[in-house]
């Protein structure tokens, strides 16, 4: 992958983890609206459904004024909490919440992460404020990868099937549906898309098809289950070790 075309995504990457990693405040929508977001990511549009996309952002972004009134940003900052605070939309942006049988935050995909994200040399800041299967943490990983001296394409890829290409839509999905403001519902949208069109680049570059929604469930489910049986309690039985008193 060309130096040029990886800064390029890098600073795609850059605006989407910032909307995703903080709530939205005037200077960050002054800039958007100054650099017309999002026409300028480097990822355009490639089909029907990303351009619907990219223009309700456009529409929800020309909806607020150059400088809301407090009670708005007060407004995008209570949706902001309802999406990635405490959960009322029922759309964690933690991946073991969408893989645990029991949605349970902090189980096998955070600690599979986190030895990703070692091998690369990535550490998440502050593992105990936000856990390594975040939506931004996985952003922020991409991001690392493709600043890397040499770019592993088909293992990036493999990365987004597994991890972050396979949860996000449905959390996409639950936060258009559910979310009280334009904004966020559209950035859902955006990032869902944008992440689409990333996979497929990568296998135009690489030759690194994406498997089917199928495969990859099949596949996790598999990974998941050999996790369970690596990890299951040994049962005491009195007597076979001895007297039991």
């Amino acid at each position: 992958m060309q130096a040029e075309l990886r800064a390029a995504l890098v600073d795609d990457l850059d605006q989407l983890i910032r909307l995703h990693d903080r709530e939205l405040d005037n200077a960050t929508l002054a800039a958007l609206k100054a650099t017309d977001f999002p026409a300028g990511l480097a990822l355009a549009p490639a089909d029907a459904m990303a351009t619907q996309a990219y223009a309700n952002v456009s529409a929800a972004l020309a909806g607020l004024s150059d400088a809301p009134a407090a009670d708005v940003i007060d407004d995008l900052a209570a949706d902001y909490a309802a999406i990635y605070l405490n959960n009322r939309l029922g759309a964690s942006p933690y991946e073991s919440v969408w893989l645990d049988d029991d949605h349970l935050a902090c189980q096998r995909p955070m600690f599979e992460l986190r030895e990703i994200y070692a091998a690369a040399g990535f550490k998440a800041a502050d593992w105990r404020s936000r856990f390594d299967d975040h939506l931004v943490l996985q952003l922020h990983y991409l991001r690392h990868v493709l600043q890397a001296a040499a770019v592993d394409g088909k293992k990036m890829a493999n990365f987004i099937d597994e991890h972050v290409g396979y949860w996000f839509p449905d959390f996409a999905q639950r936060v258009a549906l559910g979310c009280n403001s334009p904004f966020y519902a559209a950035l859902a949208e955006l990032t869902h898309v944008w992440l689409l069109r990333f996979r497929n680049l990568l296998d135009e570059i690489y030759d690194c098809p994406p498997p089917s929604r199928e495969q990859m469930t099949a596949r996790i489910q598999k990974k998941l289950a050999l996790d369970k049986a690596e990890v299951a309690p040994i049962h005491f039985m009195p007597g076979a070790q001895g007297p039991s008193w």
